[in-house]
């Protein structure tokens, strides 16, 4: 048999995932289904191969570069479609080197342009998975008017893509309304595969002493979780701990010091996802403040384990994963954050039974094997023939 080659174009810079260690085994071949992998990265980020051959299974694993230079944005006239057509160029050559029976791309940005003019030129097959609502996450935060400018241009770029991809696979339903608003036609949602191989269920829910509340996300603006160590303050023999970094870091890092919480709060900015696995299921609650309008990959690793979860109800349109009595949803204040966690510490029986509805919950719709499952089944209908 041939051996089968896949095409992976990526915007991101995976020096960044190595190094906060969100690597997932066969996040890049599901289900070893290729023998051969190759990613593109558009940008000149430079990475050991070795240290993401995790992510590529048993498959031989290569990594290409294809930089856009800083001027690209203005020769093509804010990237419009028929001025990058000669920039594509050498990413067509690439692929018909190396005969990819399928290509896919994470995020619709200039890499899915380049999955586009491949098709067009080769007749190469590409799927597109998107992992936000830009109309939500990027275009609704917008600040200035450069990120409005910049966006309406990939905007433009992004339409070719997603109406020509052979299919598109929002992560979570809340994506499907932009896709609906850019025209795309074939779409299925397809959750993220996760880490099953260090996914762990739980099957004691005994407390701990003190009690372990865990609480994982970007610390920003939208996802700050400033009541939650507030509500932990009033809650004797509890103790927090805080997975991730980012722009409120220090300001929450400043609060736990105010409070005088510094023997009750640990903050570890980087945990390698294997290992968080592995450890979320020796937590006792955990809780988590988000006003995205998705399911994050965060959340839905506690629930995959039967940990009780603490979420808010966001402000806006709610989250249509999460409708159900498997989450305790609370206001975004101190107070109902307080009486959530205090109900689960009081509550043994409630607090299983919420832990355990997730568990089932989960594995019923989101379970690592059936997504990975999944996806294979798509690859294999739309890869072309050896």
């Amino acid at each position: 048999m041939t051996p089968q080659t896949l095409l992976v174009i990526i915007p991101d810079r995976l020096s960044e995932l190595v190094s906060k260690g969100e690597i997932t085994p066969r996040y890049y071949n599901p289900g070893n289904l290729f023998q051969n992998v190759h990613i593109l990265m558009v940008n000149d980020d430079q990475v050991n191969p070795a240290d993401l051959q995790d992510t590529a299974g048993d498959a031989n694993l290569t990594i290409h570069n294809y930089p856009t230079d800083p001027h690209l944005f203005y020769r093509s006239l804010g990237w419009r479609p028929f001025f990058l057509k000669g920039w594509a160029e050498p990413a067509v050559q690439l692929a018909e080197e190396i005969r990819p029976a399928l290509i896919r791309c994470h995020g619709n940005k200039l890499n899915g342009y380049l999955a586009s003019r491949i098709k067009k030129a080769l007749g190469i097959p590409y799927v597109v998975s998107m992992h936000i609502n830009p109309d939500e996450d990027i275009k609704g935060r917008a600040t200035n008017r450069q990120q409005r400018v910049f966006l309406r241009a990939m905007e433009a770029v992004g339409k070719v893509t997603l109406r020509n991809a052979d299919l598109v696979m929002p992560v979570y339903q809340p994506i499907v309304p932009y896709l609906k608003r850019m025209g795309a036609e074939r779409f299925e949602v397809v959750y993220n595969i996760l880490n099953e191989d260090h996914l762990q269920k739980k099957d004691d829910y005994r407390l701990h002493h003190p009690v372990r509340i865990i609480s994982v996300g970007r610390q920003i603006r939208e996802k700050n979780p400033d009541n939650i160590i507030r509500a932990v303050q009033g809650l004797p023999d509890t103790h927090l701990t805080l997975v991730g970094d980012g722009s409120y870091h220090e300001y929450l890092r400043n609060l736990v010091q105010e409070l005088g919480l510094q023997d009750r709060v640990d903050f570890r900015p980087a945990v390698p996802n294997s290992e968080l696995c592995r450890l979320l299921p020796e937590f006792d609650i955990f809780a988590v403040h988000t006003e995205y309008w998705e399911i994050s990959k965060s959340v839905l690793e506690p629930l995959l384990t039967g940990l009780p979860v603490v979420i808010n109800r966001r402000l806006g349109e709610p989250v249509p994963e999460l409708e159900g009595d498997f989450v305790l949803k609370v206001n975004n204040t101190v107070e109902e954050y307080a009486a959530a966690l205090k109900r689960l510490i009081e509550d043994d029986g409630y607090r299983e039974q919420l832990g355990r509805r997730a568990y089932e919950h989960a594995q019923e719709h989101w379970s690592p094997k059936k997504m990975e499952a999944r996806v294979v089944e798509i690859y294999r209908k739309l890869m072309k023939p050896a």
